[in-house]
């Protein structure tokens, strides 16, 4: 049976409900299931032997996961191949692919949980009122160690890019 919490996240004047635990470091990345914008199954697995950074948004469409997913997008450029950065939402893969065809992005990949939510009670992010993830951001090294973690206080906040990157390259 999932783990339901009710003090993590203020959704306005209330707390959401959180499907999952927290995922910490130290701990084995758990597996999931979610879709490429080809509709295609993606799981930790497809990038065995790479460092990912793994980042939970709401959105594409909204103005903070659309800096973010910019901004990783960006910095991209500054990290080794054997660096994968996905950005995984609720978003259905076909609205993910258009959003990264308008943005020009190509050096994240964007997949989506919409099908059954696996990485958002995998992960501790989905949030059951909505039906969508709150922020969080996780690096997990070549061996499916967890090294960085880390979920927003709020839906608005952005992650700590340096902080994120130099743990991707630190887990190199």
């Amino acid at each position: 049976m999932t783990v339901e919490r009710k003090d993590v996240l203020k959704l306005g004047p209330n707390y959401a409900t959180i499907l999952g635990e927290d995922v910490v470091v130290g701990q084995t990345a758990p597996d999931f299931t979610v879709r490429d914008d080809g509709f295609a199954p993606v799981t930790l697995a497809n990038s065995t032997g790479k460092v990912r950074i793994i980042g939970s948004i709401p959105s594409v469409d909204t103005s903070v996961c659309h800096i973010e997913t910019l901004e990783f997008n960006k910095r991209a450029a500054d990290l080794s191949d054997d660096v994968e950065i996905l950005i995984i939402s609720m978003d259905m893969p076909f609205a993910l692919k258009r959003w990264c065809g308008a943005e020009g992005v190509d050096a994240v990949q964007t997949l989506s949980d919409a099908y059954d939510g696996n990485f958002g009670e995998s992960y501790g992010v989905m949030i059951k009122e909505n039906r969508f993830h709150r922020r969080a951001i996780w690096v997990v090294d070549r061996n499916d160690q967890v090294v960085y973690s880390d979920y927003m206080a709020s839906l608005g906040d952005q992650p700590d890019y340096d902080a994120v990157l130099a743990a991707a390259k630190t887990a190199l």
